[in-house]
């Protein structure tokens, strides 16, 4: 008789233990839907979009300096901040790559 009791309280303390997980598995799900899952995607997408950097185009630095793209290597960018005043920089401290045609201004 008493085995049987404990059988069936082992019973029920494994669906009380799945029971008590089972939350924290939501709360994962849900982070890595709405928080990790975007910035991966977003990462993804800069680093396409700085190695895709060529010669003309306009960057901004992570310092926030702005200027065209003179010359590109595998690591480095040189970038005209003004006329005759380049530097180099880390591929990889771009922070945009501003378009080339941004188009018309919305209230003109």
């Amino acid at each position: 008789m008493t085995s049987m009791l404990v059988n069936a309280q082992a019973a029920s303390g494994g669906a009380g233990a799945i029971m008590q997980i089972l939350p924290l598995v939501l709360i994962f799900i849900v982070f890595y839907w709405f928080l990790i899952r975007p910035q991966q995607k977003r990462a993804k997408e800069h680093a396409a979009k700085v190695a895709s950097v060529v010669r003309g185009d306009e960057v901004v630095t992570g310092g926030g300096l702005m200027g065209k793209v003179t010359k590109v290597s595998e690591d480095h960018v040189e970038i005209e901040l003004a006329k005759g005043m380049t530097v180099r920089a880390v591929k990889s401290t771009l922070a945009d790559v501003v378009p080339k045609n941004p188009g018309k201004p919305a209230n003109d």
